[in-house]
């Protein structure tokens, strides 16, 4: 009896696991994967189960000049730029970045403007927000989308001390709680397929496939996000083109702040959230009144027949036109 209770507690045991685990449901994608992602992860899956050779060498790290270095973001560019060279794509420096130390590839994306914190506050900048909500992100508002990039810490400090690449998320169907589930090299010596809780503390950040969020902005920011604000702001004529350089300078905080003191905005030349949406609803307002802007429906179904109203009308005789009177 003893032994039958034995054997019952450790087969309960492992089906426990196994209940859970069939209780999880892949998330579908909120934006529709590209082909060339695909095929990103198709390469990174390739990889799984490369371990690294005698002394830490890697082929990613010889790929990347230093045939020894630690290797998880040397393993991420080096499959897109397989991805590159096999199908013909342009991701490398385009869509992800080339680099090996840390910090430098979340400030690439940073500049792209695809870079969402976890806790939705970027350092320097300010609040985040993802396009389209009129409120900010907070902790795990954002859950990550196939082939972005994971940012990680292993120390108290906000240095990237590691990075993965997002193959999927589930979601436990039981408890609501979402897994991210990555593809990283250098773990500890090999690729591996792995799994973080989304409200794992030491993630950082990720560097995003799609630009899916908005952020404030202030004096001293650079990048994509303050390029097309300026663009914006040439369209109100409060900027003029030689303004447009990506930097947010005297200028732009200037323009900002006209803007705000023109619309009941406190005057602080910050592009906050509510700032930003002003500015957008009075660009959306400006291109209306635009006759430059305006376009003439070329679907002519239920127009008339321009052929048959350039016809040549009937000649008709002299008997005929007098019958109509």
């Amino acid at each position: 009896m003893r032994r039958w209770k034995i054997c019952l507690v450790l087969c309960l045991f492992l089906l426990i696991p196994r209940l859970s685990h069939a209780a999880d449901r892949i998330l579908d994608p909120v934006v529709p994967v590209p082909d060339e992602i695909q095929w990103l992860l198709e390469v990174a899956r390739a990889e799984i189960g490369y371990t690294e050779g005698a002394h830490g060498y890697t082929k990613y790290g010889e790929w990347s000049g230093d045939p020894y270095a630690q290797w998880c973001a040397e393993f991420l560019c080096w499959c897109v730029h397989e991805t590159d060279e096999t199908y013909g794509t342009s991701l490398l420096e385009h869509q992800y970045p080339l680099y090996s130390s840390s910090n430098t590839g979340r400030s690439w994306f940073i500049r792209e403007g695809r870079y969402i914190v976890r806790n939705g506050h970027l350092e320097n900048w300010g609040y985040q927000w993802l396009k389209g909500d009129d409120h900010f992100l907070t902790t795990g508002t954002y859950i990550p989308q196939p082939g972005d990039w994971v940012f990680f810490t292993w120390t108290n400090n906000t240095d990237t001390d590691h990075v993965a690449m997002v193959e999927y998320c589930s979601e436990d169907t039981d408890t609501g709680d979402v897994t991210i589930h990555v593809i990283e090299g250098n773990t500890p010596d090999q690729v591996k397929r792995a799994a973080y809780p989304l409200t794992y503390t030491r993630i950082l950040g990720y560097g995003t496939v799609h630009d899916l969020m908005d952020v404030t902005m202030r004096s001293g920011n650079q990048g994509a996000k303050v390029t097309a604000l300026q663009e914006k702001l040439l369209r109100l004529s409060l900027l003029t083109e030689s303004d447009v350089d990506g930097r947010y300078g005297g200028k732009t905080a200037a323009a900002v702040s006209a803007f705000q003191s023109a619309h009941g905005l406190r005057a602080n030349g910050i592009a906050s959230l509510a700032t930003q949406k002003a500015i957008d609803r009075a660009v959306e307002e400006a291109v209306s009144r635009d006759p430059a802007t305006w376009t003439v429906d070329a679907d002519t179904e239920d127009w008339p027949d321009l052929d048959r109203l350039l016809e040549s009308p009937p000649v008709r005789t002299e008997d005929e036109i007098t019958d109509d009177f």
